[in-house]
């Protein structure tokens, strides 16, 4: 795996990234097909058996304690939120449970129907004439025809032996057909979050204010080395790490920061937190892009530190990265 094209030195990421990931209009100006998917009307089956983290009803802070903000994302001002009792995925989907959705209803995912999807250039897995291009903002991404959720890293890769992995390569429209089917839905970004801080009150990870390696043992899976080049793999995963490694939170919840981007139901708006009602919010009314937490396995401080509970990002619903995927709430 790997890949050799030119990767500028400048690695910064802007107000706008999910680790870098470009949205699949990005890839259109550069030839990717644009055809719209087609996808498959699926019918609740009740199939969705992960494990549940349950949420009790309280009232927390939510929003930037750290000063680690990125400028642009909107993860201020610190407001007062009262959320209802709920219960959320203590994992992110899996590929096995992802499996079974697609194997009850013959879904498609945008990945497959478009052709196409994002593939971090060090896990490419495909022949060259399947990378379409690099968008010019972020060259260490490359649009890979065939890399789908049961190729991540292109046609030479599979899922095999990654069956408790989280599902990528899912991209919010994916994520809402699978809650469908199991009669399940997204946790609003406020839900997200509550259940990813494990009932500690203001604190920048789901451990506490400690960082990542502090103690020299990781406590999550991001990048280590020189982004984009260089992953020393001192946390053991160049991608996507099982989703019961390390530590779950005081909620029971693994991994809800770092691994993987997880969508979130909420339209994105970096105003939104000064708006927002206390009691339940659910984002914006209208937007153009939706809300990704939790940062992933390409997060580094120098390049994208939203590995943290309060870090924010967001994507089109149609587009699809390898280092996205998703869990469910209660609907």
């Amino acid at each position: 795996m790997g890949d050799d094209r030119e990767i500028s030195e400048d690695s910064s990421c802007g107000s706008n990234c999910s680790c870098g990931a470009p949205s699949r209009g990005e890839f259109l100006t550069i030839g990717a097909p644009s055809a719209a998917p087609s996808t498959v009307d699926v019918a609740p089956a009740g199939r969705h058996e992960l494990a549940q983290a349950l949420i009790p009803a309280g009232t927390f802070v939510m929003g930037d304690s750290s000063g680690d903000r990125n400028e642009g994302d909107g993860e201020t001002p610190q407001h007062r939120v009262t959320l209802d009792a709920f219960s959320i995925d203590a994992t992110s989907v899996t590929n096995a449970a992802f499996a079974r959705f697609v194997d009850e209803t013959g879904y498609r995912t945008e990945a497959e129907t478009f052709g196409y999807s994002a593939v971090f250039h060090l896990a490419l897995a495909a022949e060259p004439s399947d990378v379409i291009g690099q968008p010019p903002g972020t060259p260490w991404w490359l649009g890979v025809t065939g890399a789908d959720w049961r190729h991540p890293g292109g046609r030479k890769s599979s899922v095999d032996g990654l069956d408790e992995h989280p599902a990528v390569h899912i991209s919010w429209n994916d994520a809402v057909a699978y809650c469908e089917w199991a009669g399940r839905r997204l946790p609003t970004e406020a839900e997200w979050e509550c259940a990813a801080r494990g009932g500690l009150e203001s604190k920048k990870y789901p451990w506490g204010d400690e960082e990542p390696d502090a103690g020299g043992a990781w406590r999550t899976n991001i990048w280590q080395g020189q982004f984009p080049r260089t992953n020393t793999l001192d946390d053991g995963f160049l991608t996507t790490a099982p989703v019961h490694t390390f530590e779950p939170n005081g909620f029971g919840l693994w991994q809800p920061i770092g691994n993987v981007w997880e969508w979130c139901a909420d339209w994105f708006d970096p105003r939104y937190y000064g708006v927002s009602p206390e009691q339940n919010p659910t984002g914006p009314d209208s937007g153009q892009a939706r809300l990704l937490r939790g940062g992933s396995y390409l997060c580094h401080i120098s390049y994208c530190n939203r590995y943290r509970n309060s870090a924010r990002s967001q994507n089109t619903p149609d587009s699809s990265m390898g280092n996205a995927g998703f869990r469910t709430v209660a609907a």
